[in-house]
Order: structure tokens, then C-alpha cells, then sequence
């Protein structure tokens, strides 16, 4: 049986459930990912800078890109293997300052046209976030909550050079650069005063954003944390803290589904978060008992994920990226890896008849909502998945990793 008569026959048995196969692909070609650039290198950047701030990669697995020429071919190879149009993350650190030393306070746009015109010539969108971490200005692991007021400046300072970095990114890319801003604060121990670090922050973010840059072209965002490594005690960004900031001053409130406590789930979290925000942003990742940064597999709360941003009609709405930075496999292959596992889901998402499940639900029938929910799970979604890579000119099957053995023996290896 040739692909297309399968494809074809998927497409008759989701007919039957009432939906349009055709309508699920030409949806998910319109969905563009943001793959974070900081797996190709494990967030080293190319500040010649110690990872520090409650950021570690786990492993040393060979051909760490190590330039910006290298990451910029990686980034390429990725893209190659992932069906589809898609975004570029990046982090402060990876400025292009042709070696010179630029302290995070005086980047400006000149300092990332590299970047611009990469992703120009591939007709690519950018996102950008602030790098408060790795720095010598990290004092203590505080930042924005810091009480040295020259510590603060610094940090207010790089993250108002980063919105205006963001909104260059969207004025000659013609698309919205999400800016987001995540911090490293916190205590290793109980701290003697919550309140006012908290309250350090708040007046900081209320200067960065105090000048109002064109929406079109720059989304700011704020993450939260529950706790990082040496900040187990008490994290000065939580969530309740950013969801009321984000609520009260016209941001969008960041959830990275590995933030959270291991019973807490984004995917409960996105239906609350769109009746109130316009837009929601979200980081994937798979924590491993905490916030690990593991690669994104298809799991049950990726699609839990994925189902949510359907059935909520809000695919323009969720600004979906992905942050892992797994060193202990083959850097290109963890970003194809997520990458085409998050539009799996999306797929399968599409693929439900979430009209049909809603009136069980409504109609209070659990039993056949549950036995519907467990009968599509043998559903051939791989055959719909197939004929979306075909129309994208990509392998649908594991075929995508010879690619990655080819380029590994004949690029990575020459890099050690």
C-alpha cells in the first residue's frame, strides 16, 4: 500500500468523526515553532563565560557548536529536518561582537544584524530573551531583586537594551519578537524577608517597561519559576508573582511546563490563563522530577498541551517555544527530536473531534467520552503526520537520522 492510499484512508476514518484532515495539515503548516538556539552550544554563548545562576547542561557529548558560523550551521541542519516554517530563539549572550567584550548593559542592535540577516535569508522570525545568568554582575543569585542599587542598574539597563534589540528584530523581520525575561533570584534558605526582594523586582520591571515600544513589533513576556538550584528555598519570580504583574501591566505571563510543581500541569494552567491574556507564551520542555530541561518527547502532557491550545481556538494565541538543552546526545538530533514532537501533538490535537467530546462531556456520557478518548489513540494519525512531512518535503519516519549520522561524522567530529 503506498502512502497516499493510506493517507487516503486516514483521511475517510477521521471523516467519519467529523474531521478535515486537509483542514488539520493546512493548519499545522501555519504553526511556527521557536526553537531555542542555546541547545546547539549547552547556553554557553559566546561570551567565553562559566555557565552560573542556576543554569547547568548535563553531559559532553562531541561537537559542541563552538562559533557563531557553527551554530548557525547546526541551526540549519535542524531546519532541514523539521517540516515547516519556524522561529529562531535566542539569548543575549550569543551577540555577534566580533570578539570584542560588550557588557550585557550596552548591547544594541548593531550587535545582532548577523542574526537578522540569517534569519532573513531563510525567511525565519526571532525571539529574544535577556541572559541574566553567567555573569559577574549575578551577585549573590540576585539580579532585578537585587538590594546593591548598582547591581540593579545593570541588570535594568541590559534587559531595556534587550526590548530594543527585540523590536529591531521585528521591525526588519516583519514579525512580532516575543522579548521574555527570566531571572535566577532567590534563596538557598529560608529567607528573613520575602516582601521586599519581590517588591525590588516589581519597581525594576516597572522602568524596563516603562517605555512603550511598537506592538507590532515587540511582545514582552515575564517566566516564572518555582525554585532553581541554590535558590530551593524561595524563588523571588513566582508565579503568582508574574501572573498578577503580567495581569496588571499589559504582559504576557511565560509558562514553562517545567517551572512548576511535578503535580502542577501547563496544560490545566493554559484554559484559565486565555480567558484572561490575549495571548499566552509557553516554553516546552520535559522535567525529570524538576525543572531538568530534558529533549521533548510525545508524552501524555505534551499532547494534554497540545489539546488545550486546540480546543481553545487559540493557535494564534499561545506563542509556543521550546527550552531544553540536553549535552549528553547529539545536540541537531534533540533539536529534531522536540521540535517534530511538539507538531506531532499539535497534529493529533487537530485530528480530535473536540466538538463531539465536548457534548459527551456536557451531556455528562463519561462513559463514552472516556472509551472515545481511548479508541483514537489507535486512530492513524502517524498516516496524516506522513503526508504532512511529504508536502513539506521531509522524512516522515526515522529515515531523518541518516542525515544526522552523515553530518555528525562528517562536521561534529572534525570540531574536537
Amino acid at each position: 500500500m503506498t502512502m497516499s492510499n493510506r493517507y487516503q484512508e486516514a483521511k475517510e476514518r477521521y471523516a467519519k468523526l467529523g474531521v478535515d484532515t486537509e483542514e488539520a495539515i493546512r493548519r499545522l503548516q501555519n504553526v511556527s515553532l521557536s526553537m531555542h538556539c542555546w541547545q546547539g552550544d549547552d547556553v554557553r554563548g559566546f561570551e567565553d563565560a562559566e555557565l552560573t545562576g542556576g543554569i547547568q547542561a548535563t553531559g559532553n557529548y562531541p561537537g559542541r557548536a563552538r562559533t557563531p558560523e557553527e551554530l548557525m550551521a547546526d541551526i540549519d541542519e535542524a531546519l532541514r529536518l523539521i517540516p515547516g516554517t519556524h522561529r529562531i530563539n535566542l539569548h543575549a549572550s550569543y551577540a555577534l561582537t566580533g570578539g570584542k567584550h560588550v557588557p550585557k548593559s550596552e548591547l544594541l542592535p548593531e550587535h545582532f544584524a548577523g542574526w537578522v540577516e540569517f534569519a532573513r535569508q531563510r525567511g525565519l522570525g526571532l525571539d529574544f530573551n535577556p541572559t541574566l545568568f553567567s555573569d559577574d554582575m549575578v551577585v549573590d543569585n540576585l539580579t532585578l531583586s537585587s538590594p546593591d542599587g548598582a547591581v540593579r542598574r545593570f541588570w535594568i539597563d541590559h534587559c531595556k537594551a534587550c526590548r530594543h534589540i527585540g523590536e529591531y528584530f521585528g521591525r526588519e523581520l516583519g514579525t512580532t519578537c516575543l522579548v521574555n525575561i527570566w531571572i535566577p533570584d532567590g534563596f538557598k534558605d529560608v529567607p528573613a524577608d520575602r516582601l521586599g526582594p519581590r517588591r525590588r523586582l516589581k519597581e525594576a520591571l516597572d522602568e524596563i517597561y516603562s517605555e512603550k515600544l511598537d506592538p507590532r513589533y515587540i511582545a514582552d513576556s515575564v517566566e516564572s519559576k518555582v525554585f532553581g538550584i541554590g535558590v530551593e528555598s524561595c524563588t523571588v519570580g513566582s508565579h503568582e508573582f508574574y501572573m498578577n504583574y503580567a495581569a496588571k501591566n499589559g504582559v504576557l505571563c511565560l509558562l514553562d511546563n517545567g517551572h512548576f510543581h511535578p503535580t502542577e500541569m501547563v496544560s490545566d494552567k493554559l484554559p484559565s490563563m486565555l480567558l484572561f491574556f490575549d495571548k499566552v507564551a509557553l516554553h516546552v520542555t520535559r522535567p525529570v522530577r524538576w525543572d531538568s530541561d530534558h529533549v521533548v518527547l510525545f508524552d501524555d502532557e505534551l499532547r494534554e498541551i497540545a489539546k488545550e491550545i486546540v480546543r481553545c481556538d487559540a493557535l494564534d494565541r499561545v506563542m509556543i517555544g521550546l527550552d531544553y538543552f540536553d549535552a549528553s546526545i547529539n545536540r541537531i538530533s534533540a533539536w529534531v527530536v522536540g521540535m517534530r514532537n511538539m507538531q506531532k501533538a499539535l497534529l493529533c490535537a487537530l485530528l480530535t473531534p473536540h466538538g463531539m467530546m465536548r457534548g459527551l462531556q456536557d451531556a455528562s456520557d463519561y462513559t463514552r467520552l472516556m472509551m472515545l478518548g481511548e479508541e483514537l489513540k489507535f486512530y492513524p494519525y502517524a498516516d496524516v503526520w506522513a503526508e504532512f512531512c511529504e508536502r513539506c518535503g521531509v522524512a516522515a519516519d526515522e529515515g531523518w537520522f541518516s542525515e544526522i549520522s552523515r553530518y555528525e561524522k562528517d562536521v561534529l567530529q572534525g570540531r574536537n
